[in-house]
Formats: structure tokens, C-alpha cells, sequence
């Protein structure tokens, strides 16, 4: 096995509608500016959105991977020219949304081919303590879970984070906080969700950043472009951005853990 230079990140939420997807599509956009290669994975398999959020219509998806011989440069679409680039799921596939273990297992043989070509590899999951999310969220290296101040945002990532550690032995996790109205909100939101785990679970999540609210974002959805190509001086674009700064100088101290695993873990072990 040559090394391996993929860092594999997973974005989750416990709930819906807290902007993990717009996160997962700016950061990634960042970080393809700074030079590094990027693949994004739409992993709601079921209930695809990322591609509205771009303005596409992808001809394949990763069902086509499942169900023919599809190759997977083929189901790959560029979201910019050059090394930023995303895998669309499908849309009111059921079968997709509880994919078994050799299922899952038969997607990355067939995936595995394109991740040397990417220096992140970004897996955008579905909301929610969905098995097939739990089983994504413990394949990769680093863990981001996506909050906002509302009480039921925080109380569904708690019990997300609970699961992933009782269940599948996940205890890193980092935090981003969206759609807070102040740092102090941001700061504040954090401890509460962090205070949580430290009781009763004996985990000590990490805080990554904040995004800020802004208009600019439901902005660049409308127009189905990314936030940091219309709007790259707003304040949620510069909160972006220093994140993914963050996480390029986390993949830098990485690299000599990344080189003899494959970008995701539990996969591998299970398809080889």
C-alpha cells in the first residue's frame, strides 16, 4: 500500500437545518483555494442536496456505483476545474439510507480509487442517529459536529456524540457552532454542549469556530453558489475560512498518522 495523505473528515448534526451542508461546501471550497484537493461525498444517500445547493444535475449518483459497473470517475462532478470535486447521492432511495455492512463495504472498494487523488476527503452525512450515519461518522479520522444555539440543536448532538461513543467507541470530536448571533453566543453554546460531555459521557469535545449569522449565506443559496465565491468578504465567509486554516495545519501534524491507514478506517478493515 503506497501512503496514504487523504485526511477524511466527517460533518454530522443531530438535528436538521443547521447549515452542516453549506459548511461542509464552503469549507471545502477554502480549502481547494489553498491549494489542497478536495472530495466532497454527498452521504445523505437518500435525500441528496447537494446538488441544489450547486445548481446541477448530476447525470449518475452513487446508486449507479452500487447497482452497474459505473466507474467512479465517472459519478465524480467538478465543482471547480482542478481538484475540488463531489460524489452526488441519490435521491428517495430508501435501500441507500440503511445500507448494511457489506453494502458500505462494496462502496469504498469502488470509491477507494479516487481518494489518493484528494488531499481532504469530505463526507457530508445525514442529520440524526441514522445507523448508516453512525457508521460513516466512525470511519474517518476527524469528526465535526455542527451546532446552532437552539436548545434542540444541542440536545440532539449531545445524543449523537453519546451514541458514536457507546456504540462505536468515538470519543474526538470538533465542534462548530453556526448562526450565532454574537462570539459570546458562539462561546456560550459551546460550554453548554462541552459541559454535557465532560459529565456524563467523559468526553472533551474540541471547538473548531464559529460561524457567524449572516444573510450573505441564505443569499448564496438562492443563487445556488457557494457562499466564498459571491460573498467572500462576510463575516460567515471569514469564519469559514479560518477554519479551514485550522484544519489545513491539522492535516500538516497528521500526515505521519495518516500514512498507513486507509482515509476510512472502518471500511478498509471491513472490506479488506
Amino acid at each position: 500500500m503506497t501512503q496514504n495523505t487523504t485526511l477524511s473528515v466527517s460533518i454530522l448534526s443531530g438535528k436538521g437545518g443547521v447549515g452542516k451542508t453549506n459548511i461542509a461546501l464552503n469549507l471545502g471550497y477554502c480549502l481547494y483555494r489553498g491549494g489542497h484537493p478536495l472530495l466532497l461525498m454527498d452521504c445523505d444517500l437518500g435525500l441528496a442536496n447537494l446538488d441544489v445547493l450547486l445548481g446541477i444535475a448530476p447525470d449518475r449518483n452513487m446508486q449507479d456505483l452500487l447497482d452497474s459497473d459505473a466507474a467512479p470517475r465517472d459519478i465524480a462532478v467538478p465543482i471547480e476545474q482542478g481538484g475540488f470535486d463531489f460524489l452526488p447521492a441519490a435521491s428517495g432511495v430508501p435501500e441507500l439510507v440503511e445500507m448494511d455492512g457489506d453494502m458500505r463495504a462494496l462502496l469504498v472498494r469502488k470509491l477507494e480509487p479516487l481518494f489518493s487523488n484528494y488531499d481532504f476527503l469530505f463526507l457530508d452525512l445525514g442529520a440524526g442517529i441514522n445507523p448508516t450515519v453512525l457508521a460513516f461518522a466512525a470511519m474517518t479520522q476527524l469528526r465535526i459536529v455542527i451546532v446552532t444555539p437552539e436548545p434542540t440543536s444541542l440536545t440532539d448532538s449531545y445524543a449523537l456524540m453519546k451514541v458514536l461513543s457507546t456504540q462505536h467507541g468515538v470519543r474526538d470530536f470538533f465542534v462548530i457552532v453556526n448562526q450565532a448571533e454574537s462570539r459570546k453566543e458562539e462561546t456560550q453554546t459551546f460550554e453548554r454542549l462541552a459541559a454535557a460531555c465532560r459529565k456524563f459521557l467523559d468526553i472533551e469535545p474540541q471547538f473548531l469556530g464559529g460561524v457567524r449569522l449572516d444573510k450573505a449565506l441564505p443569499d448564496a443559496v438562492r443563487k445556488q453558489k457557494p457562499l466564498m465565491r459571491v460573498a467572500p468578504q462576510s463575516p460567515a465567509a471569514q469564519d469559514l475560512f479560518s477554519i479551514a486554516v485550522k484544519l489545513q495545519r491539522m492535516r500538516s501534524a497528521l500526515l505521519p498518522e495518516l500514512a498507513d491507514r486507509h482515509p476510512l478506517r472502518a471500511l478498509s478493515e471491513e472490506a479488506y
